[in-house]
């Protein structure tokens, strides 16, 4: 498996045959392809790659949704930090809770209604969970961001503009709060402001730093 390569203004090479490293010069590989999460990580100004995690996501018999994220989120950094034993690998995942019901992404139009035909006039819980791994240094850690949404009682002519205006398809809960998708909410619950898009980045760097990468010793400013 080889990470794909962001442009050089948002990543760099990782080392040859990923050759042991400082904890602070380790490679960070974000074990994700999803768009969102890319953007969100490029915000804390670190160079990283992509991989793909080869990560069966089926549920398990009776698993909740907050059980589901955590144990994803895991198997996500886990199964690139394999390929990749020296790097520190971020693996995340989303799953929306609709009273206990596991909402995933919808993948098409029909879907996406029914999801948020069931969810106008509820309150949802965004299981956001994020976890870090490094199989060389032996670190691992995992943490998950419980976002509240309320979401507005929605007609089916909004629910439908809504859907054909953005297609949030690929999307858990078939809403995107950083873009149309707020005009669907009443109100938003988090201590991690980024967890609903994707990524808890406060969680996400307080687990970079326990796994020794310096994420603001590259910023200070030359005497």
């Amino acid at each position: 498996m080889n990470p794909a390569t962001l442009p050089a203004s948002e990543s760099s090479s990782l080392p040859d045959q990923f050759a042991a490293s400082p904890p602070s010069q380790r490679p960070l590989i974000l074990g994700s392809t999803s768009r969102y999460r890319r953007e969100l990580l490029q915000r804390l100004q670190l160079p990283f790659d992509v991989a793909a995690p080869e990560v069966d996501e089926t549920p398990l018999p009776d698993e909740t949704p907050r059980v589901l994220a955590e144990r994803l989120a895991l198997a996500k950094a886990r199964a690139v930090a394999k390929a990749f034993p020296q790097a520190v690998v971020i693996g995340s995942d989303q799953v929306a809770d609709l009273n206990g019901l596991p909402l995933g992404k919808p993948g098409s139009h029909e879907r996406a209604t029914l999801q948020l035909r069931q969810m106008r006039g509820q309150t949802v819980i965004f299981q956001t969970a994020v976890a870090v791994v490094c199989l060389e240094s032996g670190f691992e850690q995992a943490s998950l961001a419980a976002v509240r949404v309320k979401f507005r009682d929605l007609s089916d002519e909004e629910i439908e503009h809504y859907l054909r205006a953005e297609q949030p398809y690929d999307c858990a809960g078939s809403a995107k709060s950083e873009g149309l998708g707020i005009a669907l909410l009443e109100s938003i619950e988090s201590d991690d402001p980024t967890a609903l898009v994707g990524l808890p980045l406060i969680r996400t760097c307080q687990m970079l730093r326990a796994a020794g990468m310096a994420l603001l010793a590259r910023h200070k400013a030359t005497p």
